[in-house]
């Protein structure tokens, strides 16, 4: 059965999320730009839509997410930069007993790619092998966050299964779509694991799988709790 979705956002990944949408189970009724999220978001607007994928600015992410949930409607949420106001806004969501589903990342590789990272990050250790870990992403000049909430996300996955602080660089150059790296330095030998993201395309495929699982639920989800549900 097709999802109707409306999309918050007429970017790359906006453009990516309606370019793909058809193909991949979900029909737009509705996107929005700046100029018409401004005016603040109404079910009019929304034009009947089941869920809403939200990529826009850390600027204007939590009031989004905030109107959409207030309005009854799941939200898919993929802008980073907001991690100060998220955890109010997930309060709010749960109080409404709306649905969000908030993710750095929408890409399935570079959720399994974290649980690499995290048992490395726990094996490769200073004790054993004299191993320093860090974490170094790159991106387009054009990304307004740094550090990315993809290299925070991995960092915090690291810290937790070594127990001890994980470094991060952050590179901007060019039109690179995204480039994660943790970096295993020993003494005498480097042990690094990449993940590359290619195309825009697989965060906005990721995102419109889950606005289809999204729909009909309630609460703070994750992307952890999708892919262990689609993976049953």
């Amino acid at each position: 059965m097709t999802t109707r979705i409306a999309i918050l956002g007429t970017g790359k990944m906006g453009q990516a999320l309606a370019d793909l949408a058809r193909d991949n189970g979900c029909e737009v009724v509705a996107q929005l730009g700046r100029s018409a999220t401004e005016k603040g978001i109404t079910l009019a607007a929304l034009r009947g839509a089941e869920v809403v994928i939200e990529f826009t600015l850390p600027s204007e992410a939590a009031r989004l997410v905030r109107a959409c949930a207030a309005l009854g409607v799941p939200v898919v949420s993929g802008t980073t930069g907001w991690d100060a106001e998220r955890a109010a806004v997930e309060a709010e969501v749960k109080k409404s007993k709306g649905a969000l589903l908030w993710a750095p990342n929408f890409a399935v590789g570079v959720h399994l790619f974290a649980r690499l990272v995290a048992e490395a990050a726990r094996t490769f250790t200073a004790k054993a092998g004299g191993f320093e870990a860090r974490i170094v992403e790159t991106h387009h000049t054009r990304k307004l966050d740094a550090p990315s909430g993809t290299a925070k996300f991995l960092a915090a996955g690291a810290k937790a299964a070594r127990g001890s602080e994980i470094e991060i660089s952050s590179i901007r150059e060019g039109d690179v779509v995204g480039t994660h790296e943790l970096i295993l330095d020993g003494t005498f030998e480097q042990v690094r694991l990449v993940h590359e993201a290619r195309d825009r395309r697989v965060f906005a495929a990721g995102a419109l799988a889950v606005a289809r699982w999204l729909k009909g639920r309630q609460g703070v989800l994750t992307f952890d709790d999708f892919l262990e549900e689609i993976a049953r």
